[in-house]
Formats: C-alpha cells, sequence, structure tokens
C-alpha cells in the first residue's frame, strides 16, 4: 500500500473500511527515510513545555507528504498535550502554512476557537530556528490514590451524577441521580445538582475531610474550561462556570479541600488503584472517545489526552467529525459512531429515528445472537484499536491499556479486544509483549470511578 510516496504495509484490512491508512504505520514507514532534523515545542500552562524531535524528507518531491506528516503530528501533539503557542522549529515553509491553516478563518479554525477558549489567550503557531527551539519543561504531578478520612467522590457525567460517600477508603453510600445538563443553558442547575449530591454524601458521614470531582471536559486548576456537562451554557456566564465545583464545596464546609480531574484521568487512577501499576491508559468508547493516563510513577502529566479529536486515519474518504470538521479523528473509530459508521457497510439497517445509543444496543442484540454482520463490525473496531495502540505508544509510555464504556461490553466488547491482540501478537510482538490490554478487573471495577474521584485530594 502507499500513500503520498511512502509504502506501508498491513496484514490486517478492515474488511467494512477498506481504505483505513492508520497514522501510526504509515509514520513508522515516513520516518525511516526522514533525514531533514526538526523539532516541535508545545507551551501550555504554568510554563510547561514539551518538545518532540522528528525529521522530515524536505525536498520539493516530497513536500506533500512532509506536510500532511507535520500537520497531522501538530494535531496529535494538540489534542493529546494542549497548548496555546506551538513552535515549529526548522522548517519555516511549513510553519507558514501551519499559521494559515490554525487561524480563525483557516481549516483548523475550529482548533483555534478550542484552544482559545481552553487558555483564554489566541493559539499562535510560531516559525523558529531549529537552534531556537524551547526547552522543555515538563510538570507531572501526583494524582490522588489517598484513601484516609471521610471523603465525597462525585462523578459528573452527561446523562446520571453518581456520589460515593468513603470512609477510610470504604465506600460507605452511593447512590446515582438521572440529570440533564447537557441541555440546561443557566449553570445554576449543574450548581444545585452538584451540591445536592454533596449534601447527600456528607450525611452519610460524621464528618467531610475532602471532596473529589471527576468530570468530563478539560480543566485549569478546578475550573472547568471546556465540559460538556456546561455544553448550552453562554460563554458570557462561563465565570460561574470556573467556580461552581469551588463553591459546592465552600457550600458543604469551610476550608475543605477540593480536587477536580478529567474523568479520563480518573478512570487510569482507578486502574492503577486496582492493580497497583502506572504506565496505564484509560481508553472509553462511550458517546465519543474519552481517555486518560497515569505516568509509571502513577502522576498525571498535566496533558489533555482529548484524543477523540487527534487524528488516527489519513484516509482522504475518512469518516468526518461533525463537531471539529476534521477528518479521521478518534472519537469515529472508537466510540458508538464507529459501530454505527460500520453497520451498514455489513448489511445491517438501522432505523433513523432511534438515537446513537439505542442503534448500538441493536448492533449489540444482534452481537449477542452471533450474527455475522455484526461481528465484523466488532472485529473492524479491533483491527482499528491494534494500528492506534502502535500510534499512541509513540506518544504515551504504554505498559497498560484498560478498556471502558458502552461499546466494551458483551460479546462484542470481547471480540474487539480478542481482535486488537491478535493483530499486534502477529504484527507488532514488542507491543504485544510490552502493552498488557484489558478490560477493567474486579479490583477495578469495585473501585469505581467516584470512589476514585474520592481519592484525589490529600488531607493532611
Amino acid at each position: 500500500m502507499n500513500y503520498l510516496g511512502i509504502s506501508y504495509n498491513m496484514k490486517h484490512i478492515p474488511e467494512l473500511d477498506p481504505g483505513f491508512v492508520p497514522f501510526g504505520i504509515w509514520m513508522n514507514e515516513y520516518e525511516k527515510g526522514a533525514t531533514v532534523p526538526i523539532a516541535i515545542a508545545v507551551e501550555r500552562n504554568e510554563g510547561s513545555v514539551s518538545v518532540r524531535h522528528a525529521k522530515i524528507y524536505g525536498t520539493k518531491e516530497m513536500a506533500e507528504a512532509d506536510y500532511r506528516f507535520l500537520e497531522r503530528y501538530i494535531k496529535f501533539l494538540l489534542w493529546s498535550i494542549g497548548g496555546f503557542r506551538v513552535s515549529v522549529c526548522g522548517c519555516s515553509e511549513i510553519a507558514k502554512k501551519l499559521q494559515k491553516a490554525y487561524s480563525p478563518d483557516g481549516k483548523r479554525a475550529f482548533d483555534c476557537d478550542f484552544f482559545q477558549k481552553l487558555y483564554e489567550r489566541p493559539l499562535e503557531i510560531v516559525d523558529l530556528p531549529l537552534d531556537q527551539c524551547p526547552t522543555p519543561n515538563e510538570t507531572p504531578k501526583p494524582i490522588g490514590g489517598h484513601l484516609n478520612g471521610c471523603r465525597i467522590g462525585f462523578d459528573a457525567g452527561g446523562s446520571d451524577r453518581k456520589v460515593s460517600a468513603v470512609i477510610d477508603g470504604e465506600v460507605v453510600y452511593s447512590e446515582e441521580v438521572v440529570w440533564h445538563p447537557k441541555k440546561n443553558p443557566d449553570p445554576n442547575y449543574q450548581y444545585e445538582g452538584i451540591l445536592d449530591s454533596f449534601r447527600t454524601a456528607a450525611s452519610k458521614m460524621p464528618r467531610v475531610d475532602g471532596i473529589g470531582v471527576s468530570s468530563a471536559g478539560v480543566f485549569i486548576g478546578n475550573a472547568p474550561m471546556i465540559s460538556s456537562i456546561f455544553y448550552c451554557v453562554p460563554r458570557e456566564r462561563w465565570e460561574e462556570v470556573k467556580t461552581v465545583f469551588d463553591r459546592a464545596a465552600a457550600a458543604i464546609g469551610e476550608n475543605i479541600p477540593i480536587v477536580v480531574a478529567n474523568d479520563g484521568d480518573v478512570s487510569a487512577l482507578a486502574g492503577a488503584m486496582g492493580m497497583n501499576v502506572g504506565s496505564i491508559m484509560g481508553l472509553a468508547m462511550g458517546t465519543s472517545e474519552a481517555v486518560g493516563y497515569v505516568d509509571k510513577d502513577k502522576n498525571v502529566l498535566g496533558w489533555i489526552s482529548e484524543l477523540a479529536f487527534a487524528p488516527v486515519d489519513l484516509s482522504e474518504e475518512a469518516m468526518q467529525d461533525e463537531w471539529s470538521t476534521d477528518f479521521g479523528v478518534g472519537c469515529k473509530y472508537f466510540s458508538q459512531d464507529a459501530v454505527i459508521k460500520l453497520a451498514p457497510r455489513a448489511g445491517i439497517e438501522l432505523d433513523e429515528s432511534l438515537t446513537p445509543a439505542e442503534k448500538l444496543k441493536v448492533v449489540q442484540k444482534l452481537m449477542e445472537a452471533d450474527d455475522t454482520r455484526a461481528q465484523k463490525v466488532f472485529q473492524d473496531i479491533g483491527i482499528y484499536l491494534a494500528y492506534t495502540v502502535v500510534q499512541y505508544s509513540k506518544f504515551y509510555d504504554l505498559e497498560h491499556l484498560m478498556l471502558l464504556g458502552r461499546v466494551m461490553s458483551g460479546k462484542g466488547g470481547d471480540t474487539i479486544l480478542s481482535t486488537c491482540q491478535e493483530v499486534l501478537r502477529d504484527e507488532f510482538p514488542e507491543i504485544y509483549n510490552k502493552v498488557e490490554i484489558m478490560l477493567p478487573d474486579e479490583n477495578t471495577r469495585r473501585v469505581g470511578q467516584s470512589a476514585a474521584a474520592a481519592s484525589l485530594p490529600q488531607i493532611l
């Protein structure tokens, strides 16, 4: 197979998506012939800077491949690490093209707007000589794992909110409450729901020593800068959103420590606590793709890991994500959207009046009955996953990959897992032997998302 003059090999072709061009596999082959050194520095909050060194061809004949490689590479860095300034060092011509793409009216206008909202400053693409590349400054921080005292753990989901009362690591009470935060433009709705859950958990303990929150979104400190549970809240009311968790904690008691973390990172923390391991990524396939990561020392890296919008497929025919407007990004390969995308190609007709979640259930029901059409759907997702694990391993130090979310339930999830393992064992034995890919074990399930969230604050 060949893409932009780069030949690459795949032993396993997705039957329902034969045009799939895995970015990680193509990148491996591209890098073998590249000789011109460059560097990319991504700066984010608190002076953190991540630097990646790479090589391009730097010839007229390979100009299209060079741009495609670097544009996708930087896109991945932005959505994995996060940042408000990207310094492109050693390739001025490409840097200038990227400046046009990552502008308010450029091809990557969505990314430009997202990161401006996240960091409250414009996204910059800076053209620098290679010898002026910024100095790296990584700032990993410990996350949770604290069990002492009386704690509230809260998981703010898009359709329900879960809360646990935890005393010295033991869950003494938990509940789930249905709510509809994505439909409410008044942030007081979310605030009252959060506070109600806090109060319920507090009533089950003699005192509250700390509060931990797991929530979808990207946070700076405890402030939600981008969050799906505040989807309808107008931006002019975002100052209320940024303080919503701190205000709810203050209403429970004075000076109670509270820590808010991305739900993906808390999933990875739950796995790290349940299995007592590090270098673990949690990847949840549900409404979208949600990812979190804890390093070998059980630290978070301060990265956003919003891999739903990071590229995995270079195919010109890849499915477009309606929100970000980009093609071939993770949410269309590792979520219910992937199942819905592939099902018609397998000959499964889905009633358009059904919700996405209901469509997923239709395919899963067929899978439970061993329908061969449904099997093809989940096998293809397993192939997607295997080749993407190769890609993720280039950016994250992976030893454990824990698969979560409603797409991973039942026989479909088992098929995704076994297919992924088979492809890696066949084509990438070094990754197969290094990275344990699994479903959550029973101990991790017992830890749970809200209980893991309870362990976030350190209580002195």
